[in-house]
């Protein structure tokens, strides 16, 4: 589901949140405010009253060590998005890199539980459909939240579908399987964000707008973007 990446997305969002900026700078990406505050807050109240109280739950009630290893379970999965992605991205080391991730995982890690590629050197590539379309110049549009998936930008929302076939999700005939796989995604996601939310501050809706269309930008140009500060 793309709300759960939209969701891990608050973690970087939050640390690149902590660096000072303009407080109105992202206004202008945001013609749609009106419409955007009220699926935000859909958003929030489902969040707050069904899933925060489920990944809570989660989190209380399963070892330390399992948590560990069903993120890095569905990390691995994600990692095939980055390696498809760093490809038509034409980044031939990230792809290189992410390609040994996956079988080093796969097979050492017994399926992706034990994230043995991070110990051995080879850290994580973060990429999407919605970052190859901005790195060949495709502009990001206006700021848009999206029902259940959340933060969003008219470029983001037109890569969910193609990163959909990065996923075994679609390809899983077993249709209680798969609705529990996807299930257990959203709850991993959303439990490792709780401590996360910590730094929010201020009208939540702006702080998470800012803060995502930044790390965005960031993500696009590969860390190569001006300090407005």
């Amino acid at each position: 589901m793309r709300w759960t990446s939209r969701l891990a997305q608050l973690c970087v969002c939050a640390s690149v949140a902590m660096v000072p900026f303009a407080a109105n700078a992202a206004t202008e990406d945001d013609p749609w405010e009106g419409i955007n505050r009220i699926t935000f807050k859909f958003n929030d109240t489902l969040d707050t009253y069904a899933l925060k109280p489920i990944a809570q739950g989660y989190q209380f009630i399963t070892p330390q060590f399992l948590q560990d290893g069903i993120h890095n379970m569905y990390r691995n999965i994600g990692d095939v998005r980055n390696l498809a992605n760093d490809i038509l991205q034409a980044k031939p080391y990230a792809a290189g890199v992410d390609t040994s991730r996956v079988l080093m995982n796969t097979i050492f890690g017994i399926g992706g539980f034990f994230d043995v590629g991070t110990k051995m050197g080879l850290h994580r590539n973060d990429e999407d459909f919605g970052q190859t379309l901005g790195r060949w110049g495709v502009p990001s549009g206006p700021y848009v939240v999206l029902p259940l998936l959340g933060p969003s930008t008219v470029r983001d929302t037109a890569g969910i579908y193609p990163d959909s076939f990065t996923k075994p999700y679609r390809y899983m005939n077993d249709i209680p399987a798969r609705n529990m796989a996807i299930g257990m995604d959203v709850i991993d996601a959303r439990a490792s964000l709780l401590s996360a939310e910590k730094l929010i501050t201020g009208d939540k809706y702006i702080f998470i707008r800012n803060a995502y269309l930044q790390s965005r930008e960031f993500r696009v140009k590969d860390g190569q973007v001006e300090d407005d500060f």
